[in-house]
């Protein structure tokens, strides 16, 4: 073995490597992405990799091969399991053949993400064992195991990640690669693979009937470990990488307590009500839901345990965990128990002096990157269908159209399109126009758009096309023309799909010609029912990494007004200097040239 100084998403690839997979696919969301994003680049190992159009479909590549007998491993974040819920409920019943691990990284504080979800709860729906690693070693060393749990009791197993799992760094022990084993035999057995009504009955006793021995086996496991503390009567439970921070608030305050570290479920009851009848006091750390807490009362109503436990009304359920409300809670809970200096170093920060509160930082929201296309598709979207108009958009970059004043609902991928329509039958009087991109729109905004069609609505689609998966890292997708690893594949036609799925207004048009945008969407807005247009035009980020190059653009400065019209477009590049009142462009542009559309004074110019 050797160590590797490494990213948590990295550590993971590398036990996927380790596993002899022979499938993966999955669809990119942080913080899930690099996953792939490394496998990929070791497809010389022999497995085949894929960016799926949607998580669901993903889901659905991965059990297919795991029929098969091979290994399968499917990636997405937390909110794409609601995408792949449905395929994950019926495998539950069928089971697999081959190995199926499902990585799913959760977001504990929303750091790119639309809500806070528990993974965990979605495995006991399911009934499939979840592990849910601590540190960076253990999420690479829990994947194999993983994988031989799946195949042992055949069932699909999912892995939770989480923000600071996947993109933390940590030194980690390596193994050997180990190429992926191609031993695929479709075998048919149709009682186990084909969830009609009459099969489905007998494995749904098949899948409760597991449960039992896969608690028995993990509770024998490394994942699962009770620390007693003899003489102690005070105890801690905690999961995930939240056990990190428990034991760490432990030694620190200097608590002798025994300790429960679950790292996979179906939960240890045993171990649990062993900790119930050794302790009068129990503190449970977990990140979001109560999810232990709930079935540490079960076992202790179960066994009429008369031990005081203590969650969430004392740890928080909203956002992540740290040290510092570890350590908070723990002196709470265990007063009595912790050293008086280390009381006093948990207490609350002392409140900054006047002069440092007094400090007004600049406020820096997230904005649209330099020359990035979606922000002449805004600008003309407002303009044309006016400030009262009802913009609903998507998930992707283009949520940040929201500064521009032309995005007023984001729920979930592919909803923009869908509510849009429900927005024009409602009897809603004024015009309604969504957005959504190329990726999001291949994803779950096909159907929609279907939908809407069918059902004639009389509304705008603004598909904003730049090729590419952008917010997630510039993954591609079916419009992009290669596929994960680069090989070159047909790109989707946005323009056929939308006139395949019976759109009568069709319109593509180039995101930097900017009075040709004014025309599309005019004549989208007086279209009488679902009128689309394509916006096309490459991320600004992609182009300029793949060297496309552009001359850059300059303000003569004698014919600059001042108007600043410019500078409210909005572009990273554009600036006012305030001493001479006139608008300048910085080392930044990358030549566009719509600024030089817009300016009322033809002030600015292309330097050849």
């Amino acid at each position: 073995m050797t160590k590797e100084y490494m990213l948590g998403n990295v550590a993971i690839a590398r036990g996927v490597m380790e596993s002899g997979v022979a499938v993966v696919s999955g669809y990119p969301g942080t913080p899930s992405s690099e996953i792939i994003d490394n496998l990929r680049a070791k497809k010389d190992l022999g497995f085949y990799v894929e960016w799926s159009v949607n998580e669901k479909v993903a889901v659905e590549v991965a059990i297919g091969a795991a029929f098969t007998g091979v290994r399968a491993f499917a990636t997405m974040k937390h909110v794409g399991l609601n995408v792949a819920s449905d395929p994950l409920m019926t495998v539950s019943y069928s089971g697999t053949k081959g190995g199926l691990v499902l990585l799913v990284a959760d977001d504990p504080s929303l750091h790119s993400s639309q809500n806070e979800q528990d993974t965990r709860r979605y495995a006991q729906f399911a009934q499939v064992p979840c592990f849910d690693p601590a540190t960076i070693q253990d999420a690479k060393d829990v994947i194999s195991f993983a994988f031989d749990f799946s195949e042992r009791f055949e069932t699909a197993v999912i892995v939770r990640s989480t923000t600071r799992i996947s993109h933390g760094k940590s030194s980690v022990e390596t193994g050997e690669l180990k190429p992926s084993v191609n031993a695929a035999n479709f075998k048919k057995d149709p009682s186990s693979m084909v969830m009609m009504p009459n099969f489905a009955r007998g494995r749904h006793s098949i899948v409760l009937g597991r449960q039992q021995e896969m608690m028995e086996t993990l509770e024998k496991s490394q994942w699962n470990v009770l620390e007693k503390c003899e003489g102690s009567r005070i105890g801690v439970i905690s999961s995930g990488i939240a056990s990190v921070y428990a034991k760490e608030a432990l030694h620190a305050l200097g608590i002798q307590a025994s300790f429960l570290k679950i790292t996979a479920y179906p939960m240890p009851e045993n171990l649990i009500t062993e900790m119930l009848k050794s302790c009068d006091k129990v503190l449970i750390i977990e990140e979001l839901e109560p999810f232990v807490e709930e079935h540490v009362r079960i076992v202790a109503q179960r066994i009429q345990s008369p031990t005081l436990i203590i969650g969430k009304n004392t740890v928080p359920r909203i956002g992540e965990l740290n040290f510092d409300i570890c350590r908070r809670a723990m002196v709470e809970t265990f007063k009595d128990n912790c050293a008086a200096s280390a009381v006093e170093q948990a207490a609350p920060p002392a409140a900054l002096p006047p002069e440092i509160t007094d400090i007004v930082l600049p406020p820096r929201p997230p904005a649209l990157c330099v020359g990035c296309s979606h922000r002449s598709a805004f600008q003309v979207i407002k303009d044309v269908f006016g400030k009262n108009a009802i913009f609903p958009s998507d998930i992707g970059c283009y949520t940040l159209g929201i500064h521009v004043g032309a995005v007023d609902t984001t729920i979930c991928m592919g909803a923009s399109v869908s509510m849009a329509s429900g927005i024009a039958h409602s009897g809603e009087k004024n015009p309604v126009c969504c957005t959504i991109g190329d990726s999001t729109f291949l994803h779950t905004g096909i159907n929609s758009l279907m939908n809407a069609v069918y059902n004639n609505a009389k509304m705008t689609v603004a598909i904003l096309d730049n090729r590419v998966t952008a917010m997630t890292g510039h993954q591609p997708n079916p419009s992009s023309g290669h596929t994960a690893v680069g090989i070159e594949s047909i790109p989707v036609s946005m323009a056929d799909v939308c006139t395949a799925s019976g759109a009568k207004f069709v319109r593509e048009v180039d995101a930097y010609d900017y009075e040709a945008l004014k025309v599309a969407f005019r004549d989208a807005k007086n279209f009488d029912g679902v009128s689309v247009v394509i916006v096309n035009q490459a991320c600004a980020l992609v182009a300029k990494k793949t060297g496309v190059k552009k001359n850059p653009f300059a303000v003569t400065a004698a014919k600059c007004k001042g108007c600043r019209k410019c500078i409210n477009f909005g572009c990273p590049a554009t600036e006012f200097d305030k001493k001479t009142a006139v608008s300048f462009i910085n080392s930044q542009c990358i030549g566009c040239g719509v600024c030089a559309q817009i300016c009322p004074f033809d002030a600015i110019f292309e330097v050849k």
